[in-house]
């Protein structure tokens, strides 16, 4: 029992060292947005993350500068990116979205930015326990860190699918819907045209009888 307590607070200790922020953002046609997060030292791991949710082609521009403005990766129309790098420099790093492409349609954006420091962490001793096994505790809960980052992804990933999919669904089922309209509006045109060409004739005949 004081194993499993001892594991669960040095997870947290863990967890605990990471800085990161996830969130959703909704761009506008023609709209560049920045967000900016601070690096404390030269040597970092910066983790970033993001995923086109709805609207349009599922597509973004994005760029990712340091704080001498050069410019870390950038792409163009891409549905989503997953990219580790190490900071250069100390100092604030700025994340850009361009939605310039789109003329209409807005689009939905999911991204995460995560600083760590790259070097690991050391676990508070337990007084009792011998250096073998807090050795052995610190790499299963570096592993356990491991899966969980590896879940987080995975659920990610899943919701960005499940979003498309559904996307897909409901224009696939407006453009059904349209299509029958059209159907619809066209062959009670063509039954009109055809009533409009019989009266024309039988009117055209009773006046040859006359």
């Amino acid at each position: 029992m004081h194993s499993l307590i001892f594991l669960y607070g040095a997870l947290a200790y863990f967890v605990s060292v990471v800085s990161a922020t996830a969130l959703t953002y909704k761009l506008a046609p023609n709209e560049r947005a920045c967000f900016f997060t601070h690096v404390g030292q030269k040597g970092a791991k910066v983790a970033f993350y993001f995923a086109v949710q709805t609207g349009g082609s599922f597509d973004v521009d994005y760029s990712v500068a340091g704080p001498n403005e050069n410019i870390i990766m950038e792409g163009s129309k891409e549905r989503q990116g997953d990219f580790v790098f190490t900071a250069g420099h100390s100092g604030e790093y700025r994340f850009c979205f361009n939605n310039d492409m789109s003329t209409f349609s807005e689009k939905m954006v999911d991204f995460e930015i995560a600083v760590e420091n790259e070097q690991r962490a050391q676990l508070p001793s337990k007084q009792g326990t011998s250096p073998e096994q807090t050795s052995a505790l610190e790499e299963s809960v570096f592993k356990l860190s491991g899966q969980l980052s590896t879940i987080n992804r995975n659920q990610k990933y899943f919701r960005t699918r499940e979003n498309r999919n559904f996307s897909t669904v409901r224009s696939t089922e407006r453009r059904i819907f349209n299509f029958s309209v059209i159907e619809s509006l066209m062959m009670v045109t063509m039954a009109g045209l055809q009533v409009f060409i019989v009266r024309f004739f039988f009117q055209g005949a009773r006046k040859g009888y006359v």
